[in-house]
């Protein structure tokens, strides 16, 4: 019991709080940085008592076992992307994935494709006012919020009050549960390696003065912002930001001054990171984290000049078509927001739309392939590709017809595979 604004809230425990959802209903995830982890797995806990309650949301982080075989009839994940801890149970009858544009997702929720009983949050103690932040993940946690029958929140100081569109006010949350757990954390500078790094220089060189910066998620992204240190005016409007965007901003290369929306400001859906970032962006009025529907809507990306969005893929095959889903028929991640930045940094003002990814995998397999795998996922059609990067080179695939693809593609291969490629384009050209 805590007095705020002379207002005193009444916490309740975990297991309390969770009592309030029922069988049959369809539940929201909070995820990335601020997935609910204490009321997740208080809620696991009771499937002996429920039946068909659906779990929905998009990556979530944190120990959470979700498909464990005695969860079977009690906990369905409907996922919106797979990540780590629900990729087991969506390829294992215990879950499923919903294809989506991530700019859709709240769509999804508004117009009752998706109707949700109740949304499980993860938010920052109230203020003054009485408002939570969502902290580092409003994305599609601001739509579930606004639609839920009932909200239940996962109050921690360790969550940053984040600035933008992701409050709610304490009127708003049905059962409030206080923990002080540490916010997940990740650090892409520990995963590099030569390979990656040449990548990151390579997609660099591409990036002009005044670009505004998409990263996507992982190490590649990191070593791109680290090789940034020599340009200028900068800015970030990207469905999500990690450590690698605070030396550019301290150093003054990240600045926002060349964008036309939020000039000054960097703009994101959700934050994952290391403590680091998750105190940089805490009060910090630079950053705002805004509801998805906009960060990834394709109208409001286009508008800043040299919107530059870097992406990365499972595998291409040699006319150009993304998979960045699925290896085969197997579930990995998603279409996420890919699609919605590439699009909107090829309509914006000197654009560009950029895949990166290795030649090869880590174990050896090619990933810029002949044809794709049975069943894979088409992410980024063969119509939206631009520029291609690999630690052997960049093309721009833009304009360039079907023989044209193949013989720059098979370039950019990895020598080993190079051979089995060129077959591959003889045997279909007929050259």
């Amino acid at each position: 019991m805590i007095n705020y604004s002379k207002k005193v809230i009444q916490f309740v425990s975990a297991e309390e709080a969770v009592l309030l959802i029922k069988s049959n209903d369809r539940v929201f995830m909070q995820g990335s940085a601020a997935t609910p982890i204490t009321l997740l797995n208080k809620l696991l806990c009771r499937y002996k008592e429920l039946q068909n309650v659906e779990l929905v949301g998009i990556s979530t982080y944190g120990n959470i076992e979700f498909g464990k075989p005695e969860y079977k009839g009690s906990f369905y994940i409907n996922s919106l992307f797979v990540s780590d801890n629900t990729r087991f149970a969506i390829n294992n009858s215990q879950g499923e994935y919903v294809p989506v544009f991530m700019s859709e997702i709240s769509r999804l929720f508004k117009e009752n494709y998706l109707p949700i009983d109740v949304a499980i949050i993860h938010v920052s103690p109230p203020d003054s006012h009485g408002f939570c932040s969502l902290g580092t993940s409003v994305d599609i946690a601001r739509a579930a919020t606004e639609v839920a029958k009932k909200v239940i929140a996962q109050v921690n100081p360790n969550m940053p009050r984040v600035h933008g569109s992701g409050f709610i006010h304490i009127s708003n949350i049905d059962a409030m549960v206080w923990v002080e757990d540490p916010l997940p954390e990740v650090d892409y500078s520990k995963s590099s390696n030569p390979v990656a790094e040449q990548i990151g220089k390579r997609v660099a060189e591409l990036i002009e003065d005044g670009a505004t910066l998409q990263l996507g998620i992982g190490t590649i992204p990191d070593l791109v912002l680290k090789n940034l240190t020599g340009h200028k005016n900068l800015g970030i409007h990207s469905e999500m930001f990690s450590d690698g965007v605070i030396p550019l901003v301290e150093s003054g290369v990240i600045n926002n001054s060349m964008k036309k929306l939020h000039h000054g400001k960097l703009i994101t859906g959700f934050l994952v990171g290391t403590r680091k970032l998750y105190d940089f962006v805490n009060d910090n009025p630079m950053v705002n984290a805004l509801d998805i529907s906009y960060v990834n809507d394709v109208s409001i990306i286009r508008q800043n000049p040299k919107a530059t969005s870097i992406n990365s893929a499972i595998e291409i095959d040699l006319t150009g078509q993304v998979c960045a889903d699925s290896i085969g028929t197997y579930q990995y991640s998603g279409i996420g927001g890919q699609m919605d930045f590439i699009r909107g940094a090829a309509l914006s003002e000197r654009g560009k739309p950029i895949i990166a990814l290795p030649s090869s995998t880590k174990n050896g397999e090619p990933r810029i392939v002949a044809n794709l795998k049975p069943g894979a996922g088409v992410v980024t059609t063969r119509g939206h590709i631009h520029w291609v990067v690999t630690e052997y080179g960049a093309v721009n695939l833009f304009g360039r017809n079907i023989e044209q693809r193949a013989f720059e593609l098979i370039k950019l291969a990895h020598p080993d595979h190079r051979e089995e490629l060129e077959k591959a384009y003889h045997q279909r050209f007929k050259r």
